[in-house]
């Protein structure tokens, strides 16, 4: 699979059940690569932490993990540095650095010092906007996607994509089972009136 193609697919939101197998085996091997992979190499240490802080919003810990727990930030660096090129990276910093320029001027402060509420405001903000954005482009005749020069849908998928492609996420809230615990092949059929004999 070509390297615009499986972004493309990203991108678009493309459910990962019905991805190709060749994009699932390239997050797969991404995946792997996190596992050795020390320092971000993208990310500076502020735009780390505030992709973390925004990740972590947007797939917070429940009784299920959250995206820190999964390493979505460390996926994103990963993503941003092995296969986006640099007007993409650009792009996406520049939206981090949006983002604090944002904060900075409605609180005082940046992203990463500002309050969890501050924080959920930023972010349903940016969400709102993507969403305009979204509806005027289907009102114009365009598809509904959100314009490629957006850094929140961005961050959103990337965030989606680390947690969905984790263990935690496809196993605890995908409940996608790799190998079955087990297969009973010969086992009665059972009906609501109870087991059927043939």
């Amino acid at each position: 699979m070509e390297r615009r193609e499986a972004l493309r697919l990203l991108a678009t939101g493309t459910a990962l059940q019905l991805a190709p197998s060749s994009l699932k085996a390239v997050l797969r091997g991404a995946r792997r690569l996190l596992e050795v992979q020390g320092a971000p190499r993208t990310l500076n240490a502020h735009q780390f932490a505030t992709v973390r802080t925004m990740a972590e919003l947007i797939l917070p810990r429940t009784e299920t993990p959250g995206a820190t727990d999964v390493g979505a930030s460390q996926f994103i660096d990963l993503m941003l540095t092995e296969w986006y090129d640099e007007p993409e990276r650009t792009r996406f910093t520049s939206g981090l650095a949006d983002v604090d320029v944002r904060t900075t001027a409605l609180f005082g402060k940046n992203f990463v010092d500002a309050s969890p509420a501050q924080q959920a405001e930023i972010l349903i903000d940016l969400g709102e906007f993507m969403s305009a954005k979204a509806v005027r482009a289907r009102d114009s005749g365009a598809d509904g996607a959100p314009p490629p020069d957006d850094f929140y849908p961005m961050l959103r998928q990337l965030t989606l994509n680390a947690y969905y492609t984790s263990e935690a996420g496809a196993t605890q809230e995908l409940h996608f089972e790799i190998i079955p615990d087990s297969h009973d092949g010969c086992a009665p059929m059972v009906s609501a009136n109870g087991p059927e004999n043939q």
